[in-house]
C-alpha cells in the first residue's frame, strides 16, 4: 500500500439490509473508478476480533484513510485508535442535514478540563471517518472523499517541499537510494465486496475517547465486572472487553465528560454523536441527550448495573458503590452540574 495514495475503506452494516448493501455496494462501485484511491471492504469494524483479517489489514494501512461506517464519526476514529490504528483526526465536511440544528450551540466556547489524550506515537498520517447514515446518496460521499483525496495530497506535496528546501543534496553514483515498498503478506491486502461479505459475532464493549478523557477514573469506581484496568502509568483502558455486559451502558451515563462510548447504542450521545460535547462547561439540554436530566441518567445507570448483578446471581448494590465522592486525596476543583447533582442526592440520603 502506497503512502502516497489515500486508502478508502468501507466498514459494512452488520446484517443484509437491502438499503445499506445498496448503498456500500454503490459508494464502491464509484470509488473504485478513481484513480488516487485504494479501496477495500471489510465486516463491521465493532465486531472485528484482534486476528481478523479485516483487522489485520486496516493495520497494514501506512497512509491517509477514510473510514466509512454506520457509526458516528467519532465513534469510529476512537474504535480504530482502539484497535492500534492510529492516525490524527481528520476534519470532514459531510454533516447529516439535521447536525444544522446544533451548529449554534457546537460553537458556544466551553471551558473543558485537559484531557489526557491518545497514547503512544500517533504517526504522520490522518484518518477520515464517515458516517454512511448523513447521506442515503452515494454522489455525497465520493465527493467528500474527493475533497478529503485533493487535501492529502496538498498536504503531502507542501511537506515534500519543506523536506526538499531544508534537504542537502545528495550524489546517488546512479543507484536509487529509496527502498521498495515490502509486498503485503495475503492477510493485508485490499479485499473486494465478495471476499468480506461474511458477518463476524455481534460484540459489545467500551470505546475510551481519550481526547475528552480526564483518568478521572469514575468508570473504574463504577464498573463492578472488571471491564476497566489501568496501565503501568495508571492511565484508563479497556482491559477485559469480554467481560462488558451486553446491552448496558451504564458505565457510559456516569462519565463526567462523556468519554465512553458504546458505538452502536440507542442513544447518540453513548454512541458517539459529537451533540453534548461540551458536558463539562454543560451548556446542554440533558434531556435530549439521555431522555432525562442528569439524575435520571445516574439513577438509569444504577439500576442497569443492578440489573447486571443480579443476572449474574450477584447483590445488588444501588447508589451505595462507585458514586462519588472519589479521589479524596486529589486537591478539590470547582464544582460542575455532576458534583452539585452528587452532593444534592447525598443531602437526601438516597
Amino acid at each position: 500500500m502506497s503512502r502516497s495514495r489515500v486508502t478508502v475503506v468501507l466498514s459494512q452494516a452488520p446484517g443484509k439490509h437491502p438499503a445499506k448493501r445498496a448503498l456500500e455496494e454503490s459508494v464502491v462501485a464509484a470509488l473504485l473508478l478513481e484513480p488516487d484511491l485504494e479501496v477495500s471492504v471489510v465486516p463491521n469494524l465493532y465486531d472485528l476480533g484482534p486476528d481478523h483479517s479485516g483487522r489485520l489489514f486496516l493495520g497494514g494501512v501506512k497512509g491517509d484513510m477514510v473510514v466509512l461506517s454506520w457509526l458516528y464519526p467519532r465513534a469510529a476514529f476512537w474504535l480504530l485508535d482502539r484497535d492500534g490504528i492510529k492516525g490524527h483526526f481528520g476534519e470532514t465536511q459531510l454533516k447529516a442535514a439535521s447536525d444544522d440544528d446544533d451548529e449554534a450551540e457546537a460553537d458556544t466556547p466551553v471551558d473543558k478540563p485537559e484531557a489526557i489524550g491518545p497514547s503512544g506515537e500517533i504517526p504522520d498520517r490522518h484518518i477520515y471517518t464517515l458516517d454512511l447514515r448523513d447521506s442515503n446518496k452515494h454522489e455525497a460521499f465520493v465527493a467528500e472523499i474527493k475533497r478529503i483525496t485533493a487535501e492529502c495530497r496538498d498536504r503531502r506535496d507542501t511537506k515534500a517541499r519543506e523536506r526538499a528546501a531544508n534537504k542537502a543534496p545528495v550524489l546517488q553514483l546512479g543507484l536509487s537510494l529509496s527502498k521498495p515498498e515490502p509486498e503485503l503478506p495475503p492477510e493485508q491486502r485490499a479485499f473486494t465486496p465478495e471476499a468480506m461479505l461474511a458477518p463476524a459475532g455481534r460484540r459489545w464493549y467500551p470505546v475510551i475517547d481519550y481526547s475528552r478523557c480526564t483518568n478521572c477514573l469514575e468508570c473504574l469506581d463504577f464498573c463492578l465486572f472488571g471491564v476497566y484496568g489501568v496501565d503501568s502509568i495508571e492511565r484508563i483502558l479497556v482491559e477485559n472487553q469480554d467481560q462488558c455486559k451486553k446491552g448496558c451502558p451504564a458505565c457510559s451515563r456516569v462519565c463526567p465528560q462523556q468519554a465512553i462510548i458504546f458505538p452502536e447504542y440507542k442513544s447518540p450521545a453513548i454512541a458517539g454523536a459529537e451533540t453534548g460535547a461540551a458536558v463539562g462547561g454543560l451548556k446542554i439540554d440533558l434531556s435530549r441527550l439521555f431522555g432525562g436530566d442528569m439524575g435520571d441518567a445516574l439513577g438509569a445507570a444504577v439500576q442497569e448495573r443492578d440489573r447486571e448483578l443480579q443476572n449474574d446471581g450477584r447483590a445488588a448494590v444501588g447508589m451505595s458503590v462507585g458514586i462519588p465522592k472519589r479521589q479524596a486525596d486529589k486537591p478539590a476543583g470547582p464544582k460542575d452540574d455532576l458534583d452539585r447533582l452528587v452532593d444534592d442526592l447525598d443531602n437526601l440520603g438516597l
